[in-house]
């Protein structure tokens, strides 16, 4: 295969040439009927399903050949474009694997988007819990040990669901998990939005799909260059049915899908076959001189990856000047520097895979942050919160159950021990805290308080802010 090729964004551009004058959706015939001047060169791309572009839930041309493309980087069976998030290929590959009843291992830390599929599937979910980067001061990935308990613990469980990597870019041995899974013949579902440019190689990790996960899930919009809710679906499993992946895509992705997206996603495989040796040292020498300057900064720590292993697109910085997390990132858009998310000590940015000679205001935005905080006083960072890990536990009460119960409002202070009836979620990074039908545990309750002191966004209709939480009413 000729990895040089962009056969959907090639078939788009070939029809954009004829100039058709469209009787067919979307209203908007090309851009004829303008938005706005800022929409206007995109919606010159945004067709639908024509002779010549193929059909993405019934793919026969340009879109079978760039996902075949893209199955051949990753070296899989069959690789699948999304143009739902992230969220539609963990809804998909969580039901193509499990049906009802069936005990499912499941990384605790993981997005809302598996926690959702989970209640679809109407599965029983055990939770893994991670270990705790003390340093960091957040959640990690399961230890192989762990992951080894509860297979024994669970030995019949259908699935073992992992995050990998998270969201700051630490990367555990997932290596060992599949491996452990796979002789108990336990598939293994990987989200790995992440991590869509790891297949590149070292100094990244490596890609769950180079490790033979059954199926890897990935956002293609996070670290490449392709559009929002742009991502790939890669699945390579003897113990899964390809046929049931494809029809639950065909059931959950939009009939209509957005053929901007659809081509960014062609563009953004071949912007990764392209990528060379080269590219990843100019990279690194880019990084490494942004991180020079971000250290020293005394109001700041540029953490660093345990022995070096992660992903080195990810830099956190961890406040020593007295304000949370969030309280930095306040400031940093006073000054129009946006980062990615913030904790109550970190702040998560996001750097882009250059290409050798592109450049990006690295240097320009090491100074400001300097000239930002400059005259904050110099302040440890500390820490009494001491979680657990290693817990393997499941919800208090079943999804089926849940329905036919009563809920209450509850002040935090009195929740202890009560069973929550609503999800939590810290947004960003969509990771829940509570769980609906998980007991609200004293260690649950510091951590959320911790959160809305310093200053966390959750989503969800909650009463978080009068200091309130749903509970279930049992007898």
């Amino acid at each position: 295969m000729t990895q040089s090729q962009k056969p959907l964004y090639e078939a788009l551009i070939k029809h954009i040439k004829q100039k058709p004058i469209s009787f067919h959706v979307p209203g908007h015939k090309y851009g004829e009927i303008n938005l706005s001047p800022f929409y206007q060169p995109i919606l010159q791309l945004d067709a639908t399903e024509l002779t010549g572009l193929d059909d993405l839930h019934s793919p026969e041309e340009a879109i079978l050949e760039a996902e075949n493309l893209l199955a051949d980087i990753f070296q899989v069976e069959k690789s699948y474009f999304l143009v739902n998030g992230s969220t539609v290929g963990n809804l998909a590959m969580i039901m193509a694997a499990c049906t009802e009843d069936d005990t499912v291992l499941v990384q605790r830390n993981c997005h809302k988007s598996v926690l959702n599929a989970l209640k679809l599937a109407k599965v029983n979910p055990i939770f893994l819990e991670p270990e705790y980067n003390r340093e960091w001061k957040v959640a990690d990935g399961i230890t192989p040990e762990t992951a080894a308990k509860a297979v024994n613990l669970y030995p019949n469980a259908k699935a073992i669901i992992l995050t990998y990597p998270n969201y700051y870019g630490l990367a555990t041995d997932v290596q060992e998990i599949i491996e452990q899974a796979h002789r108990h013949q336990i598939p293994v579902l990987v989200d790995e939005a992440h991590g869509a440019h790891f297949i590149t190689g070292q100094p990244f990790p490596a890609s769950a799909a180079q490790m033979g996960a059954d199926i890897v899930v990935q956002s293609a919009h996070k670290t490449l260059p392709a559009m929002t809710m742009g991502s790939y679906l890669h699945f390579n499993s003897k113990l899964i049915e390809k046929t049931k992946v494809k029809e639950y895509l065909e059931m959950f992705q939009s009939s209509s899908p957005s053929y901007p997206i659809m081509a960014s996603l062609d563009l953004a495989r071949h912007y990764l076959a392209g990528y060379e040796q080269k590219d990843k040292t100019f990279l690194l020498k880019e990084i490494n001189r942004f991180k020079e300057e971000l250290a020293k900064i005394p109001q700041i720590n540029v953490l660093e990856f345990p022995n070096h292993h992660g992903d080195c697109l990810k830099i956190t910085l961890q406040s020593q000047c007295g304000l949370s997390g969030f309280q930095i990132q306040e400031k940093l858009e006073e000054q129009a520097i946006y980062t990615e998310l913030a904790d109550p000590y970190n702040v998560l940015l996001i750097l882009p895979l250059l290409k050798q000679g592109q450049t990006y205001p690295l240097e320009e935005t090491a100074l400001k942050i300097k000239t930002i905080l400059e005259d904050l006083p110099y302040q440890e960072c500390k820490e009494d919160y001491q979680p657990a890990a290693g817990r393997i536990s499941g919800l208090a009460i079943p999804y089926k159950e849940m329905s036919s119960l009563k809920e209450q409002d509850m002040h935090i202070n009195n929740a202890v021990g009560h069973v929550c009836a609503e999800t939590i979620i810290p947004y960003p990074p969509g990771i829940p805290l509570l769980l609906k039908g998980e007991k609200i545990t004293e260690e649950r309750l510091t951590q959320l308080k911790t959160l809305l002191e310093s200053g966390a966004r959750f989503q969800g209709d909650t009463n978080l802010r009068k200091e309130s939480i749903r509970v279930f009413i049992q007898h």
